[in-house]
């Protein structure tokens, strides 16, 4: 379909990527989200509280910002990162082939697949000072929203198992991503912070995945 505004046929690289159901079932816009349902509010997130499910911000050294959310649930593990992105058009075909690039850069083996959020990466990654050969799985999942992107990388148990991946899933799915009404640049992470009674001392910092 031509762009009303520019004339211009939208290319594949900037259709959304998105579930057919994503607006009913996640991961949800604010717009979209219960009102009345208690959240963990981290700012550019809100995750739905979950028994034994544990977090962990990931703070930048030199700013101390929170730049990702780290979840441990049932096995595996998950960072959820959100980004600014345009209104019309996605980021997750662009920003998977660069993850795909990134990986096969590193010496790893990647693997593209439609999953239940669309398409994903599933890549082996070499484990830097680790023994020769070794390796760890991690699966890459992203979402189109209205005017964010929202990117999740699994590791653990939810890389691998199709039960384990079914449950990490459905955390990714009860986010619900908070764009705000500030103008942003596309790919601009949408700010994060400590949840209220917590604080930044008290949290891990963990790797950091390939950078939208």
């Amino acid at each position: 379909m031509t762009d009303p505004v520019t004339g211009s046929t939208p290319s594949l690289d900037d259709a959304k990527s998105a579930p057919l159901d994503r607006a009913e079932n996640g991961p949800l816009d604010e717009s979209e989200a219960n009102a009345v349902r208690p959240y963990v509010d981290l700012g550019g997130v809100k995750l739905v509280p979950r028994e034994g499910l544990q977090l962990r911000l990931e703070i930048e050294e030199g700013t101390k910002r929170v730049v990702a959310v780290g979840i441990d649930y049932a096995g595996s593990t998950l960072q959820v990162q959100p980004f600014a992105a345009p209104r019309t058009s996605g980021l997750w075909h662009e920003i998977r082939a660069q993850i795909v690039e990134q990986v096969r850069s590193q010496g790893g083996e990647v693997q593209e697949r439609d999953g239940v959020f669309g398409p994903e990466v599933i890549a082996r990654i070499p484990v830097t000072g680790g023994e020769a050969g070794a390796t760890r799985i991690a699966r890459f999942v992203g979402v189109d929203g209205p005017r964010w992107f929202l990117r999740g990388v699994i590791a653990g148990q939810g890389a691998i198992e199709a039960e384990a991946a079914a449950a990490i899933d459905d955390v990714f799915r009860g986010i619900v991503v908070v764009r705000g009404t500030t103008p942003m640049p596309p790919r601009d992470l949408i700010p994060l912070q400590v949840p209220q009674g917590a604080t930044a001392a008290g949290t891990a910092t963990a790797p950091a995945a390939p950078t939208a």
